[in-house]
């Protein structure tokens, strides 16, 4: 037990102190040192970012809890992301970079209109700040607590209130970092903390084989689970199943391509980027790292399943149970404090965003357009605060859904597919008018909100086949329609619309992005060989497979 807290505690003050220093003489009191780091991020800093702003709690102990349900098929979340990677650095990134914003919605109001900047805008503070900031602290409190046995630590009984009290120790330290330290402050934090994650999973993976093995060791391991488990190890998923193959060419795509390519939580990272080839270079090797993705999210949930079968183990209580059983106390230590900063990634990556969203988005766009950097900043500052008071109060209210992971792709959907619509006709299509930008994203976040949240919650409870819970039946459980099938469906709904409005009554004159960024515009030369080998790969990994 000492030597658990003392390799936590040492691994997060060394992590501390480096990211100090190495950001000590950074400018923070203007809009873009803090919310851009002054343009200024290379390539690993914002694959490193990035990873991990994606690789938090909500990934680790979500994807392999999904993983201990569903099987090798929840992998494609990481793996199908390096197609939706690709196209950022070949299509997306270019034109952000060109066009020198900040924001996401300010991208849609030079396209298209202020009321569509507002729309969009309120639309991903809601998001953040009622579903994505409360989901990354609970899952990080639910995998602390029992990477660490919190429980018998502390001598706190009460499940629930440890939780309260979990989260908000995580919140008050993210809630710090994202008020003193600017984005670069952060992505460094990132990269540190994500090369110890990465060690972290890998070594998780392989003590967990190792353990399964006995004294075959991995190679055992492995073997007890292709022969005991194949249909565990199937990479398409069959109908039924959280990830049905076919849903990988439709909501599941789709979710991938807002996720990589317009969630301004992930991509404001390469907003910072000090060169157009930087942010691409950045980009594609983040897809690179995601392929490694299902040995350190997937695996150990399969792991688990094996493990824990017949025992009553929740989804979102497998992963940290395993780390608990398999890897030694001195180790212990480290891997929780990897998980802190994780968690503090991603909290402070939504703080930070959500925070650039509301001052430059809303704040200085129609409370106080004079309002000078330092007022900007300083009211950002304030919003975080707010925010992540109200997730910390707020988190703990979600250990009463089901799966975690599943819960977080259903609701993400209901903003992703609307914005994500508008972004991608706004490019694509010169012509598209802004009345129908703007009701299209209505349109979307009505179908959505009534078929993922109204519909199922009129319907009757059903029960939890792992914990006999009671809990809400989700669209495809009333219907037996693929969640992921209705958003395909929205999605060319909506870019229908816009489509006909570019017709019927199309914008004036040819709409052209405006180069408003100082930075050096070139692409990087080895985008195409890049791209074409991270495609491949994913492909022989489906084929490699499939059963």
């Amino acid at each position: 037990m000492i030597l658990t807290v003392f390799s936590f505690l040492l691994f997060t003050a060394c992590a501390a102190f480096l990211t100090w220093w190495i950001t000590r003489k950074d400018e923070r009191a203007s809009s873009e040192g803090f919310f851009l780091g002054g343009r200024s991020l290379t390539f690993p800093i914002i694959a490193g970012s990035l990873l991990l702003t994606n690789l938090s709690t909500e990934q680790m102990v979500g994807l392999n809890g999904s993983a201990y349900q569903n099987g090798l098929s929840v992998m494609a979340w990481e793996v199908v992301s390096v197609i939706a990677l690709v196209l950022m650095a070949v299509f997306f990134l270019p034109r952000f970079l060109r066009a020198g914003i900040t924001t996401v919605p300010q991208f849609l109001e030079l396209r298209f209109d202020r009321r569509t900047q507002t729309l969009a805008n309120s639309v991903f503070l809601a998001a953040y700040a009622l579903l994505l900031i409360p989901i990354i602290l609970y899952s990080g409190a639910k995998g602390l607590i029992n990477i660490m046995d919190l429980k018998a630590m502390t001598g706190i009984e009460s499940e629930y209130l440890l939780l309260q009290l979990t989260c908000f120790a995580i919140g008050i330290a993210g809630m710090l970092y994202a008020r003193f330290g600017g984005l670069r402050t952060l992505a460094v934090l990132d990269t540190i903390n994500g090369i110890g994650l990465l060690v972290g999973g890998f070594l998780i993976a392989w003590f967990a084989l190792a353990y399964l093995g006995g004294e075959d060791g991995v190679s055992g391991g492995w073997e007890t689970l292709k022969n005991q488990h194949p249909e565990r190890l199937d990479s398409t998923g069959e109908q039924g199943t959280d990830v049905p193959f076919a849903t990988l060419f439709t909501g599941v795509a789709l979710l991938n391509l807002f996720y990589w390519c317009t969630n301004q939580q992930i991509i404001q990272r390469t907003f910072g980027a000090s060169s157009l080839a930087e942010g691409q270079k950045g980009v594609l090797l983040t897809g690179a790292l995601k392929l490694l993705g299902p040995v350190y999210l997937v695996m150990p949930g399969i792991i688990a399943f094996h493990l824990y079968l017949g025992q009553d183990v929740k989804p979102d209580d497998a992963y940290g149970m395993l780390v608990s059983e398999v890897l030694p106390d001195h180790l212990t230590g480290f891997f929780a404090a990897v998980m802190v900063g994780a968690i503090l990634s991603s909290f402070n990556a939504a703080l930070n965003s959500t925070s650039a969203l509301f001052s430059i988005g809303l704040y200085k766009h129609m409370v106080n357009p004079s309002a000078s950097d330092q007022q900007t900043v300083k009211t950002a500052k304030l919003f975080v605060t707010v925010i992540a008071i109200a997730a910390m109060l707020g988190a703990p209210l979600l250990s009463k859904t089901g799966s975690l992971f599943s819960y977080l792709q259903t609701m993400n959907a209901i903003y992703f597919i609307p914005i994500f619509s508008v972004v991608v006709m706004g490019m694509l299509n010169k012509r598209v008018p802004s009345a129908s930008a703007f009701a299209s994203m209505i349109v979307g976040l009505i179908i959505l909100i009534s078929t993922l949240i109204l519909y199922p919650a009129l319907a009757p409870l059903k029960e939890d086949p792992v914990t006999g819970a009671s809990v809400a039946q989700s669209f495809a459980d009333v219907t037996g329609f693929s969640n992921y099938h209705l958003m395909g469906i929205t999605f060319a709904l909506l870019i229908g619309i816009m489509m006909t409005a570019s017709i019927i009554a199309p914008r004036a004159t040819a709409w052209k992005i405006e180069t408003r960024n100082p930075i050096d515009m070139s692409h990087w030369k080895g985008v195409p060989v890049a791209s074409a080998i991270l495609i491949a790969l994913v492909l022989i990994i489906y084929i490699s497979f499939h059963q």
